[in-house]
């Protein structure tokens, strides 16, 4: 039996867990200014995963790659899911967030 599509999917699963709870500390303490780390964490993954010759670790490498690429159009709608008040605002960065209309 071969477990490495199992273990892969495992991975992946795994990955896609940590990185959201991830984007909701990031712009819950920093807000979106620090998206160009994605781009770099995650250009630097995929960048590794060309030059791994085993299967499972270039896996592993593109799926952080990706997630971590997704993971910034996620921040950004994160700020917005913050402004519709689906999720808590820091308090220490309401400046940041436009004022809410009154109905």
């Amino acid at each position: 039996m071969y477990f490495t599509g199992i273990i892969i999917a495992l991975i992946t699963f795994i990955i896609i867990g940590l990185c959201h709870p991830l984007v909701i500390k990031v712009e819950y303490y920093s807000g979106t200014r620090y998206w160009w780390t994605f781009l770099v964490g995650g250009l630097l993954c995929i960048g590794c995963a060309l030059l791994v010759s085993n299967v499972i670790v270039s896996s592993v490498l593109g799926v952080t790659g990706a997630s971590l690429l997704w993971g910034i159009g996620e921040l950004f709608h994160q700020k917005k899911r913050v402004e519709k008040g689906w999720f808590p605002m820091n308090p220490k960065r309401k400046d940041e967030y436009p004022p809410k209309r009154k109905r």
